[in-house]
């Protein structure tokens, strides 16, 4: 294993050429992505593993990361997804009791091209300027390519805007997860890269938690007997998911209750007619203030999105797909962008954010409370019906 002090050569290229040099961090070699920051003090392993930041190289805005390690309890998903890793300040002493290994040491192990020693709030301002754009880490040799060609390398990557990432992230055969305590019935949730705490928060509403593939059909999802259906948050372009929006279509018309988080929010927007579009520097941290329309209280949230769903703020409209009515159920608070949907006369409602919140703020938790009542009180009604 290479070592911290070793102090290798490393640089940080974005597509506008702009040059940040440091040391290697992780794995040595090249790697493209779209560069985006996040803003959590905390929870650096749930990061890593988050499926949403597929295709993109993370920067950490906390300066000094690595310092309680890494575990296998911790992790979101099955593996790390981020495409790079920047850092400032990389710990080179592990200090906490549940500590199995160092970051740097996993980061190594799974291939992850990082970089450490470059000022990250120069990177963040330009950012938060320019908005998030294409990048690479070239690290190691790679680190002495010739400017021009690195910034050749850096111009063929992909844009985030029209990518669907969802087949990349999502399980390739159905997992399930029993309820805990006693059993509403089976939840058909879509893995368009869900995270392990939003499965664990659903079984313990009462929910047999069926994670299907991302390329379900609905009558593969009618065939597990579902009395509601999840989607998840997810990386990538919702206007490049025309598939899930038609599925969403179908389970809509059925009358099934229906909640969506983040990338599921934007896809309930487009299933009922509305527009998504890209935001400049997205939303990614676990200190966003929200404000739930609702109640109207101010929540601290847990984001990770790039994408936002178009819709009016002031009162109800009517869905142009013919879903009948819908509302704006919650705001961002700094910049007002749509944080939640809520249709008035069918079962689903939908936020942008994480209230599983694996690592973050626990202020939003109440929203699975909220999609079991809703549950419920349509499984009274249509048993009432019969």
């Amino acid at each position: 294993m290479t070592s911290l002090l070793d102090r290798d050569p490393a640089v940080l290229v974005l597509e506008d050429g702009s040059r940040f040099p440091g040391h290697a961090y992780g794995a040595r070699g090249t790697t493209v992505g779209e560069v985006v920051f996040t803003t959590g003090m905390t929870g650096y392993q749930e990061t890593l593993t988050d499926p949403s930041y597929a295709g993109q190289i993370v920067l950490q805005t906390a300066p000094h990361i690595g310092n309680t390690g890494v575990n296998t309890e911790d992790p979101e998903s099955r593996r790390v997804w981020v495409a790079g890793y920047i850092v400032r300040d990389p710990s080179r002493v592990v200090s906490n009791w549940r500590a199995e290994e160092s970051l740097d040491a996993a980061l190594e192990r799974d291939g992850i091209v990082g970089i450490s020693g470059i000022d990250t709030r120069a990177v963040t301002r330009h950012i938060r300027s320019d908005g998030s754009m294409r990048g690479a880490i070239f690290s190691g040799e790679a680190a002495a390519i010739d400017a021009d060609e690195q910034l050749r390398i850096v111009a063929e990557a992909p844009q985030m805007a029209g990518q669907n990432l969802s087949a990349q992230v999502s399980v390739d055969v159905a997992a399930v997860t029993p309820a805990v305590g006693e059993k509403i019935g089976n939840l058909a949730v879509i893995d368009l890269g869900i995270k392990q705490a939003t499965v664990d928060n659903l079984a313990r509403r009462g929910f047999e938690v069926h994670v299907l593939p991302q390329s379900v059909t609905f009558a593969e999802l009618k065939a597990i007997d579902p009395v509601a259906v999840f989607y998840s948050n997810g990386p990538g372009d919702p206007a490049a998911s025309d598939a899930h929006v038609a599925l969403l279509q179908e389970t809509l018309r059925d009358g099934l209750p229906f909640f969506g988080i983040c990338f599921g929010n934007q896809l309930l927007g487009r299933a009922l007619g509305l527009g998504t579009y890209k935001l400049p520097y997205g939303h990614r941290g676990i200190n966003q203030p929200v404000l739930d329309r609702t109640t109207g209280k101010v929540e601290i949230t847990a984001h990770n999105h790039g994408f936002a769903v178009d819709a009016p703020l002031d009162g109800p409209f009517d869905s142009p797909a013919g879903f009948g009515r819908v509302e704006v159920s919650h705001v961002d608070l700094n910049d007002d962008v749509v944080e939640g949907l809520r249709a008035l006369d069918i079962p689903a409602f939908s936020v942008q954010y994480h209230p599983e919140a694996a690592g973050g703020p626990h202020d939003a938790n109440y929203l699975f409370d909220r999609f079991q009542a809703m549950v419920i009180d349509h499984l009274g009604k249509k048993d009432a019906n019969a």
